[in-house]
């Protein structure tokens, strides 16, 4: 159970269906990450409702009877909002608001956005997400400001959204104009910033929202970047220059990435994730002690793939395995079948970890520090790699490099006097 914090969380009841493309199990794993999201953006679960159904209802989301249901449970138990696990249109948030008009209706985009809200630190940040909100907005305004005006602060009403003068549609366009060429314009900045970091090899920490990059920047980095349990912890990207033996590169923490990551996202950091797209080397962290780091791993590819990164070397860091726990079977147990959710972590080693093979995969604890050294080590190789490649002499990888250059330099000379 989640270790409630001393805030006023808001009552709030959450919604998924099972389809031909999600099962049971699916929308299970879909709804307590849901419930996790809603957690970081300070309300509290206390209602999931399911439905079984070939494709979503155009017109509700969900089936009339069930709409019905949830209307009548959200009246009963005075619940403040309605969470919806996949991204409405504007008809069936406009629908279902008319009959459920006694809280706010929102869905997973919407949700993940107020938590980039809550969580935007920097004047970039904040225009980055309120671009998103705007973007997302703009088709819902005929049928959402009304209830917005009736329905004031919590979850959801952070960002535009707040302010009466953004129901106008031109408006609104006219402040998505404005904020792209605020984000152009600190783009072009944030450009020139990277450009004249110089020649030292970019190392970037990518993976799942939650997965511990931050924690890893702060062992590995010495740094001080925000870390907490909660999703999206991080938003603003953070560098700072690491040694490893002498041997200096840029590290980077982005932001997390999740499952149906809103689109507009997407688009509005984009120079957040220019980091990624220019980085030499990918440290993909993972959390093995998620039962479903898989469709993580799949999850952050997909994303990689969106934004044309995925053709960079990556080093895949198994994060937690301090957390790591293993669904156990009794000896005398017949019937359970065993699954991978029953593999130690050296069974997990030799499956298609290792074709990933020994150079790409480790197994640390961030937090304990544990299998540290090899780490160090295995991003000291990486690094010293890219920089060989780069610089042939370099008098961080070879302190007679000036004797070699000159070598080279009179063998250079000789051969133009023999010629």
């Amino acid at each position: 159970m989640l270790e409630k914090e001393t805030i006023n969380f808001e009552k709030t009841a959450i919604v998924g269906i099972v389809t031909q493309n999600q099962s049971e199990e699916k929308l299970k794993e879909y709804l307590d990450e849901l419930e996790f999201l809603t957690y970081t953006a300070g309300g509290e679960v206390v209602k999931r409702f399911s439905q079984k159904m070939e494709r979503p209802n155009p017109k509700t989301f969900v089936g009339t009877g069930k709409i019905e249901e949830i209307h009548h449970f959200v009246k009963e138990n005075d619940i403040s909002t309605l969470v919806f696990d996949d991204e409405l249109s504007p008809s069936q948030q406009k629908n279902i608001s008319k009959i459920i008009t006694e809280c706010k209706i929102l869905d997973r985009t919407h949700l993940i956005l107020d938590i980039f809200a809550q969580r935007a630190e920097t004047s970039y940040a904040r225009t980055q997400v309120e671009l998103a909100q705007c973007q997302y907005l703009l088709p819902r305004l005929s049928g959402m400001w009304t209830h917005l005006e009736r329905q004031k602060g919590g979850i959801g009403m952070r960002g535009p959204g707040e302010t009466e003068i953004e129901t106008d549609r031109r408006i609104v366009r006219d402040r998505i104009a404005l904020l792209k060429e605020k984000i152009k314009a600190i783009d072009k900045q944030m450009g020139t910033q990277r450009g004249n970091r110089g020649a030292m090899v970019r190392v970037a920490l990518v993976g799942y929202t939650n997965v511990g990059k931050s924690t890893l920047m702060n062992a590995v980095g010495k740094s001080d970047v925000f870390v907490e349990n909660k999703l999206f912890a991080t938003l603003d990207t953070t560098v700072r220059k690491v040694v490893i033996k002498n041997l200096p590169f840029l590290l980077s923490d982005t932001v997390g990435f999740i499952r149906k990551l809103p689109t507009q996202l997407v688009d509005s950091f984009k120079s957040t994730l220019d980091e990624v797209r220019e980085a030499d080397l990918l440290l993909h962290v993972v959390d093995i002690s998620h039962p479903e780091f898989e469709d993580h791993i799949a999850s952050v590819n997909q994303t990689l793939l969106d934004i044309k990164a995925n053709d960079k070397p990556v080093i895949m860091v198994f994060n937690k395995i301090d957390a790591y726990k293993p669904l156990t079977i009794d000896d005398d147990d017949l019937m359970t079948e065993k699954t991978p959710r029953h593999f130690t972590l050296e069974e997990w080693k030799s499956t298609w970890m290792s074709r990933v093979g020994e150079q790409n995969a480790l197994f640390i604890s961030a937090t304990n520090k544990e299998n540290f050294e090899e780490f160090r080590e295995r991003v000291y190789e990486a690094v010293r790699h890219i920089h060989i490649t780069r610089f042939p002499y370099n008098k961080f990888l070879y302190p007679d490099y000036k004797d070699a250059v000159e070598k080279e330099d009179k063998e250079d000379k000789e051969e133009e006097e023999t010629e």
